[in-house]
């Protein structure tokens, strides 16, 4: 970048913030012991989208895209510079975004780009970082900073994202920063880089033709949409369950949409399962990317500058389960159980959950056949569930165990009430 237009970048940084920007202190965000984020002392699942609708963008109906996105219970927006570097304009775009964030109780993930690097040699590099960190660092709508994308698989030098950590650290301690990597890599190639972030995860689209073109058979063989959670797991394994690892998931990408390529999106039970199946496997925040892509939009979608159709029939259907507005939300912020429920049952992952005298069991079925799967160690005081979801369903259990009809990818979500 020319250093006229770094003296650019220093006057849009240094200008009065504008809207609702500069609250005196800002958010203080710190990570549970067990993972969960915790923004000013409360606990937030992050919901996301890489990218969100423009932030003064509208709905087919005429609403506001960001406030419908609150509305359905989705908690968070990936933001910054998509195709460009930081420059004032983009400076102005991130303005926005936070301050329609904030007046809609969700918070930003802005991605430092080139910024999230620091080189030696390059001052004016670290200045621009140091500008950016303070113009942002005390809104209201920031709730994390976003570091270098894919950084393992792009073999990105270590040291400089270290020294770029350390800034943002030294400048503004109150927000972690976020690594997402590509479904690449070793576990220990990939663990090289926990000196640069404070939460990790990857982003995995198993959806395409052929299925699962994004993972590689040198690290899965696996090809269905159940990639999902041996990502998320594999993560686990990277940080060693010491670090939250938050999962992106799709709803369009490159592989989809280049010349060649034939356009498939996911479905509402193929969503709903890589969703749940992230959350049994430890994901403690999830991203939806790929909505802002214009060759994935019909034309009224082009229009508005988002994927409506996908949200409307796909998205917020999941996103209105498991959101903040949602009764399964305070599961997912919750630790996981100690009680020793079992289910031996091949291909059957579940997660138990205890909230308030009340345990939610989040099961979910990986491909193969369709079975009838046992749940044990419940305690005994647990002997109705309602299936959450699939009202009026419900299941009993007795002495601890109960059993329920598993069909490939499919979810059950059980909700445990003690007997009084």
């Amino acid at each position: 970048m020319r250093l006229s237009t770094v003296a650019v970048i220093a006057v849009a940084l240094f200008a009065g913030t504008g809207g609702t920007a500069a609250a005196a202190a800002g958010n203080t965000v710190t990570i549970a012991p067990h993972g969960a984020l915790l923004i000013n002392g409360r606990a937030v699942f992050p919901i996301g989208f890489t990218m969100p609708p423009p932030p003064d963008g509208k709905t087919p109906d005429g609403a506001g895209a960001i406030a419908e996105l609150a509305n359905a219970g989705a908690t968070f927006l990936r933001t910054g510079p998509m195709g460009a570097d930081w420059n004032d304009q983009t400076i102005a775009t991130e303005q926005k975004y936070l301050d329609a964030a904030a007046r809609n109780g969700m918070y930003c993930a802005p991605f430092l780009r080139e910024l999230a690097s620091l080189p030696d040699g390059k001052p004016a590099q670290e200045a621009r970082l140091r500008q950016l960190l303070e113009r942002f660092k005390d809104h209201p709508g920031l709730g994390v900073w976003k570091g270098a994308d894919e950084p393992e698989w792009g073999k990105h030098p270590i040291p400089p994202l270290k020294r770029a950590y350390d800034v943002i650290r030294e400048v503004d301690g109150r927000h972690p920063v976020l690594i997402i990597q590509a479904p690449r890599g070793t576990v220990d190639s990939l663990r090289a880089y926990d000196p640069v972030y404070d939460i990790t995860g990857a982003d995995i689209y198993p959806v395409s033709y052929p299925p699962g073109t994004h993972s590689i058979k040198q690290i899965f063989e696996n090809k269905n949409v159940s990639l999902v959670g041996d990502y998320t797991r594999r993560m686990v394994e990277v940080t060693g369950g010491k670090k939250p690892v938050w999962m992106v998931l799709q709803i369009a990408f490159s592989g989809t949409i280049k010349p060649g390529k034939t356009l498939r999106m996911p479905t509402f039970p193929e969503t709903r399962f890589m969703t749940y199946q992230a959350v049994i496997n430890g994901a403690r925040g999830l991203f939806y990317f790929g909505g802002h892509l214009e060759k994935s939009l019909s034309p009224a979608d082009a229009k508005l500058g988002w994927n409506w159709t996908h949200w409307r029939t796909v998205l917020r259907p999941v996103i209105e389960e498991i959101g903040s507005k949602s009764p399964l939300y305070p599961a997912l912020l919750a630790p996981d159980s100690s009680l020793p429920i079992k289910c031996t049952t091949p291909g059957v992952e579940f997660v138990a959950r205890e909230v308030d005298g009340d345990l939610f069991l989040l099961a979910c079925k990986r491909e193969g056949e369709t079975v009838e799967a046992k749940f044990a160690g419940l305690p005994h005081d647990r002997r109705h569930a309602d299936v959450m979801y699939e009202s009026p369903r419900t299941v009993e259990a007795s002495d601890g165990a109960f059993t329920d009809w598993f069909g490939p990818f499919e979810v059950h979500v059980y909700r445990f009430a003690r007997t009084k």
